[in-house]
């Protein structure tokens, strides 16, 4: 079947219906959701029983690439920089050194099992070399798996920051793939530039976002993510013009914007929560639909025997020595070397050397193929299984009280209370976004007069106002207090 005008939406809509179904009962069954979306993809495909013909790699690299801005972006927005803070440079030497790592010693190690060249084998180390952001955050969130101390900010952090060096390093070997008379250290400058500039630019449009956020005046609510995406793709763009690193970019304006005060963060959030698991649909569905199954076949052999290494050396390699001069327990080390899941960012990788025509493209997409699936099948479905092997899972009574968790919950919060504004309160004409609420309390509702309003960021306190407040543990209120310059006294018992 072809791809028309007229069908498209028809097949696109039901390919979505049956993910969305599929995924639903697939964790029953201990089946990551991402790889149900590659599967369907792949049976709607030529090769499977939909008989859709689908041979576009540039296409399939653009909605890649889209699907990454959303994925990326929203990951960021969720991040936590109270939680992510203590362990930075953890995260950092992971997601640098310990990504240079792994597709160093994972391309030596085909360069010695296969006839690749040299340059080849590193090529595809670098295309497999991060953990994959789209997997990592559905299966830990959707597991809602639990983890000791900084053990997931640092699971998070690394995977939603590790894909610009994977895709430096992949542009850095296409380049010498494809002009071999260059050297090694020609690739230095391009690294150098291409991390400065994504990082530089990545908080000058962080912080240019928030001023145009909550300083523009938008009538309708809806619009403010609008915003957001726009601001989104501009900076990405943007950076990329320059020669920066567009991932690295939306990745740290996102981590920005997501712990600063906002109009309608309510808002935006659960709306790219939505827009990101519909990108992850939208991209494994392509993928699924790209890959030709009869073409994986002859490389299965090879593809498990590299997809081995990669999970049991090459990531421990990275893993232990990125993490060398730091103070960790061995298990934790352990268990982060086993979430090493790649998905779908090494197959979008992977079509750069499609479209650039180089000799072994085909080998190597069949190749990073498997390696992903394989990865999500062996590595997915055990995360859970492992986390209780090596002890660094929490129990599930300790989960309930996680603060986050709290936060995100539809539910009321552990703790609620009115606080009355008073003449001499610092609140006083001042908007909701102004006061540097804390993280984890919100305004949800004010009693003004008989009435009562559901506040937004642009809301003016005024006096007399009865602010009610909801927190997750007791001890945030005095920071509230703090913030208000207010007495206790002035606040009601607790609802």
């Amino acid at each position: 079947m072809n791809l028309t005008i007229e069908n498209i939406l028809l097949i696109g809509s039901l390919l979505l219906l049956t993910s969305i179904f599929a995924g639903k009962t697939s964790y029953k069954f201990g089946v990551p959701t991402l790889l149900l979306f590659l599967a369907i993809g792949m049976l709607a495909g030529s090769d499977g029983i939909g008989g859709i013909q689908f041979d576009d790699p540039k296409l399939a690299q653009f909605i890649g690439i889209v699907s990454l801005n959303f994925i990326l972006f929203s990951g960021g927005l969720d991040t936590n920089w109270a939680a992510v803070k203590p362990i930075l440079r953890e995260g950092i030497a992971l997601s640098t050194l310990g990504v240079l790592l792994t597709a160093v010693s994972l391309g030596t190690f085909v360069w010695i099992i296969t006839d690749f060249t040299i340059y080849e084998s590193l090529l595809l180390g670098s295309i497999v070399s991060s953990t994959d952001a789209a997997a990592v955050f559905s299966i830990l969130r959707s597991k809602n798996l639990a983890l000791k101390t900084n053990l997931r900010p640092t699971l998070e952090l690394e995977s939603g920051s590790n894909d610009p060096m994977a895709y430096v390093l992949t542009i850095a070997f296409l380049t010498l793939v494809i002009n071999q008379d260059q050297s090694f250290v020609s690739i230095i400058p391009l690294f150098l530039q291409q991390m400065i500039l994504g990082g530089i630019a990545g908080f000058a449009f962080g912080i240019c976002s928030k001023y145009i956020i909550n300083k523009i005046k938008l009538d309708f609510e809806g619009l403010y993510p609008v915003l957001v995406i726009a601001l989104m793709f501009t900076t990405f763009s943007a950076t990329d013009f320059v020669g920066g690193n567009g991932f690295l970019a939306i990745y740290i304006c996102a981590v920005y914007l997501g712990n600063q005060d906002l109009i309608h963060k309510k808002t935006i959030l659960k709306m790219f929560d939505g827009l990101a698991w519909l990108m992850q649909i939208v991209l494994f569905l392509t993928l699924g639909l790209l890959v030709f199954p009869s073409e994986i076949i002859p490389h299965m052999g090879i593809g498990l025997l590299i997809s081995l290494f990669l999970i049991i050396v090459a990531r421990p390699i990275g893993v232990f020595i990125s993490l060398l001069f730091f103070k960790m327990r061995l298990k934790r080390r352990f268990y982060i070397s086993w979430v090493g899941l790649r998905g779908a960012v090494p197959i979008v990788f992977a079509t750069y050397p499609l479209l650039a025509g180089i000799d072994k493209a085909s080998i190597i997409f069949n190749i990073v193929f498997f390696i992903s699936v394989t990865s999500i099948l062996f590595q997915g479905t055990t995360l859970s299984i492992v986390a209780k092997w090596l002890n660094v899972g929490l129990p599930e009574k300790q989960k309930k009280l996680n603060a986050t968790d709290l936060l995100l919950a539809e539910n009321p919060k552990a703790e609620m209370k009115e606080v009355l504004i008073t003449l001499d309160s610092y609140a006083v004409e001042k908007k909701i976004v102004e006061l540097g609420f804390p993280k984890n309390a919100i305004i949800a509702m004010i009693k003004r007069d008989k009435g009562y309003i559901i506040p937004n960021g642009l809301t003016k306190i005024e006096v007399q106002d009865k602010l009610i407040v909801l927190a997750d543990r007791p001890k945030i209120f005095d920071e509230v207090y703090k913030i208000l310059k207010i007495k206790e006294s002035t606040a009601a018992n607790s609802v």
